[in-house]
């Protein structure tokens, strides 16, 4: 039997909390599939928490206390975990920033900007300095580092998530970048596509109402934990757990993929774009 690796909890705080669980969880003479019995989640789940690779989500933490007897003592710590985040990212987007690495799939609806993980470098820097127009250079730098590495879960077969991107069509065509590097930005797309790391349709403007009129939306499935949705405003998200509210906007986004162009007829017009401004020329629409 292969050694057990001991946890260095001086590394991070989630790593000294990780520790803590295991060690009471340990002292408690229970195992990973005793101690989750009754929970929503599975052992890899827990044993990526107890290696602080993973935070801990507040019913986890609840569900701890009750099973180990602490008093509280995972709750209210839960929170010191969560903020020891990561350089380069907003705060409320640490839960979802965490959660792609891990999911089995990944639907985005990207209504005003192209999703972080198909960022190319300079639509990044255009995206961040524009949202954050005082930032030192350095500062911007960090955020682009920050946002361009999230895409190495596509070069990772083992980890690579099932990624479904519905964008709308002024992404394409209202041009936020010189032509240039919008045809880097629509190419990205067109080489992850070609290499089946994405599927992607186009909302058209003419398409008419739909379900996802106002906000955007990100569903993130786990083979090991309940589904989580995303929303983003423009200083602000939100990471939703509730089973029934993500049912709801589950069926929403079905909807809009229902009412979307094919994957097909979508990368045929993202192509064709993406030729166009190689030419020096801005598509008007995508028709």
């Amino acid at each position: 039997m292969a050694q057990r690796k001991d946890i260095d909890g001086s590394v991070s705080v989630p790593t000294f909390y990780g520790k803590e669980l295991r060690w009471k969880r340990e002292a408690a003479g229970m195992s990973l599939e005793a101690f989750l019995k009754g929970s929503f989640y599975g052992k890899t789940y827990l044993s990526d928490i107890e290696r602080g690779e993973r935070r801990m989500p507040i019913e986890l933490a609840r569900h701890a206390d009750q099973v180990l007897g602490t008093d509280g003592y995972f709750e209210r710590h839960c929170e010191d975990v969560r903020r020891a985040r990561r350089t380069g990212h907003a705060e409320y987007y640490e839960k979802a920033l965490e959660a792609e690495r891990y999911a089995n799939a990944i639907e985005v609806w990207a209504p005003t900007v192209f999703p972080g993980l198909l960022q190319t470098s300079h639509y990044a820097r255009a995206v961040v300095r524009a949202t954050h127009p005082l930032s030192l250079d350095e500062e911007v730098e960090e955020k682009v580092s920050a946002r361009v590495a999230r895409a190495h879960l596509f070069e990772q077969d083992h980890r690579t998530p099932s990624y479904w991107a519905i964008l709308h069509e002024s992404l394409i065509t209202d041009a936020i970048l010189p032509p240039s590097e919008m045809a880097e930005q629509l190419n990205r797309i067109v080489e992850l596509a070609a290499r089946r790391r994405i599927i992607t349709q186009i909302m058209l403007r003419k398409g008419g109402p739909h379900p996802f009129m106002s906000g955007t939306g990100m569903i993130m499935t786990f083979p090991d934990a309940p589904p989580l949705f995303y929303t983003e405003s423009l200083h602000s998200g939100d990471t939703i757990d509730d089973p029934a509210l993500v049912a709801q906007y589950r069926r929403s986004y079905d909807l809009l993929r229902a009412v979307a162009l094919s994957p097909e007829a979508s990368l045929a017009m993202i192509r064709t774009a993406a030729e166009d401004y190689l030419n020096g020329e801005q598509p008007d629409r995508l028709e």
